[in-house]
């Protein structure tokens, strides 16, 4: 039986396909148009995924969209009326697109497909599982557990914004829900908003902004107390009433009542790109705290409700890793696993995985080992024929080397010399995070490193971490890390040992001064609390990631490497050969490996941006 799951018009739009409950293949939409967070209808990675599994729309059993269109719809008709007239612009707004698009989305998802093949249309079956449960399954079926706590949290589905499930075999039971308007996950988008990021996209550079705070400041105290006081209750279950006169979501254009929240904090809403100062960091660890209150609460409920030893999690709040460290650190389960598509494209594989286990009501076959996500690594890979297409269209210069161990010693003593490597190779990842595939990579023990690759590589944020890459047998020695992280969910510490003592006079510093002081003898992937966002990396799931990093050990005596995602700010990760080069000669990274192929940028000719092949691809 072959499903096909699809997430759409809302953001991170995708498409994930199953064959008798395995995971065949998913992607996103924004890695094959480049448009960040795409929520256009996913075309591109549906007509991927049908190609992967060598299927046509005819020969899938159905097709699956991640949530409830007209419960969404009745929510949104039942707010207004209840703030009416307050809401009436956004109304205005709102109501054309929902009687165009999404009251009508049978039609629209059948000639959407249309334009990907042609089909029989009377053949097709369309399944509608709730948001939540898209969000459950979608971490409980591919997880190794046979019984588990399944905690969820995002902006909001259809009503519910929260929910607590337990899943056992192949059946899913909801046993606690939190609903809209209040919302963990629009209380933290309120958060990013008021401090000049954009919602839906910005939340993890709060998190990163977040340990700039300063914890034992007046003013962070402050800070929390009108959180819990003003802006929410929050209660011992972890379910929170958010108080609506301080926000506008609901019924208007933006997330906060900006007048009300200046007289709150104290200052006015943060604008895109402005610079940054101390209350907007102590803002930020604010709201992070409180986040971390509220989740835990959660997470001691949903064990108090079911009595597991296992948690999974998903839901765009997920992606929050510093609060799944403390989940961690609490011992409050025995074991966590996170979807590592947890916001609303792994929504895609969850309805597929839904209506395969609960609709058609099929056998689930566990792997006690491994989950089944393949390591995420379930997009496009490159041939050999797409890389010798690059290099004829920009005459670029390349070595190849057919014995891999000379490639992995290579690439290890360019990376041990200081250099910064494209890595690309095998599928691509599924997912907001590079996990070794669609990678750059560098040092994490060299303390010009940060600096570099935010400003010379990726052109963002001077305050954003660097996540390292473990060998996974090696993890306990550099972090308190007490299990795997293969999908870089987890923020641990830094191993005490390995860190260096803060001056007497650090909190008085500015962010600059904090950002360049060195912490550890990891500083390129140490935070400034000392915290770094672990993947660890298994010979099971990237074998030719995981030579690599053995090779640098062997070389250096150290088995961390720098991993960031392979795009530039703006920009989705790199998805093709031609993706991939672009961004290497767009930027000042030293050295491309695609495959078995080495790009030296210094034997590359003269990067023309007028070069045709270019013009459709510059930045708007």
């Amino acid at each position: 039986m072959t499903i096909l799951g699809i997430s759409a018009f809302y953001h991170d739009s995708a498409a994930a396909i199953i064959k008798d409950g395995v995971v065949i293949a998913a992607a996103q939409e924004e890695r094959f148009t480049r448009k960040k967070h795409d929520a256009g209808f996913p075309s591109n990675a549906v007509k991927f995924c049908l190609d992967f599994a060598n299927h046509s729309i005819d020969e899938v059993d159905a097709v699956v969209f991640y949530d409830k269109p007209l419960l969404k719809f009745e929510r949104l008709m039942e707010t207004y009326y209840a703030y009416a007239p307050k809401g009436f612009v956004s109304f205005l707004k709102a109501i054309p697109v929902w009687m165009k698009e999404k009251l009508f989305l049978k039609k629209l998802i059948r000639e959407e497909l249309s334009k990907v093949q042609v089909y029989d249309k009377h053949k097709l079956k369309l399944l509608f599982p709730e948001h939540h449960l898209s969000h459950a399954a979608s971490a409980f079926y591919p997880s190794s557990f046979e019984k588990a706590a399944i905690i969820t949290i995002d902006g909001v589905g259809e009503w519910t914004t929260t929910s607590i499930c337990i899943g056992e075999g192949n059946k899913i039971k909801v046993l606690k829900e939190l609903r809209f308007p209040h919302s963990i996950g629009l209380l933290y988008s309120a958060f990013t908003y008021y401090c000049g990021f954009k919602v839906n996209s910005g939340e993890y550079k709060l998190m990163g902004l977040a340990p700039y705070g300063n914890r034992e400041s007046e003013q962070v105290i402050k800070f929390i107390n009108i959180i819990r006081t003003k802006l929410c209750t929050i209660y011992d279950d972890g379910s929170i009433f958010l108080h609506q006169q301080y926000f506008n979501y609901a019924t208007g254009l933006r997330m906060t009542n900006d007048t009300e929240w200046e007289k709150l904090f104290g200052f006015p809403p943060g604008k895109p790109g402005a610079t940054l100062e101390q209350h907007h960091c102590d803002l930020a660890l604010a709201i992070q705290l409180v986040t971390e209150e509220i989740v835990l609460k959660l997470s001691k409920e949903a064990k108090r409700l079911t009595n597991c030893k296992n948690l999974c999690l998903a839901g765009g709040v997920a992606l929050n890793c510093v609060a799944n460290g403390k989940i961690q650190q609490q011992k409050i389960f025995d074991h966590i696993y996170i979807q590592p598509a947890a916001g609303d494209a792994g929504g895609a594989l969850g309805a597929a995985l839904a209506a395969y286990y609960i609709y058609f009501e099929k056998e689930r076959k566990i792997d006690y080992s491994y989950d089944s996500m393949n390591g995420s690594y379930l997009g496009n890979a490159i041939s050999n024929d797409e890389i010798n297409e690059l290099t004829e269209k920009y005459n670029a210069v390349w070595a190849a080397y057919n014995n891999p161990d000379d490639l992995y010693k290579l690439t290890a003593q360019k990376i041990a010399e200081g250099n910064v490597i494209g890595w690309v190779q095998g599928r691509m990842e599924f997912g907001p995070r590079a996990l070794g595939n669609r990678s750059i990579l560098a040092d994490a023990r060299n303390p010009e490193m940060q600096q570099k690759l935010n400003l010379k590589i990726k052109y963002r944020e001077s305050f954003r971490p660097f996540a390292p890459s473990v060998l996974t047998e090696d993890g306990q020695e550099y972090f308190e890390l007490n299990e795997a992280s293969p999908y870089m969910l987890l923020v641990q510490p830094v191993k005490k040992t390995r860190q260096i003592k803060l001056p007497a006079n650090y909190p008085s510093l500015t962010i600059k001064e904090k950002l360049y002081f060195k912490r550890s003898d990891l500083p390129a992937i140490t935070h400034i609390d000392y915290s770094a966002r672990i993947q660890t990396v298994h010979k099971e799931t990237n074998e030719r990631y995981y030579r690599l990093i053995e090779a640098f050990k062997q070389l250096t005596g150290c088995s961390v490497l720098v991993n960031t995602s392979f795009n530039v700010r703006g920009e989705p990760v790199v998805c093709t050969a031609e993706d991939a080069y672009r961004c290497f000669m767009n930027t000042e990274m030293d050295y491309l490996v695609i495959g078995n192929y080495f790009f030296n940028k210094q034997e590359q000719p003269v990067w023309n941006m007028n070069h045709p092949a270019l013009i459709n691809h510059l930045p708007d």
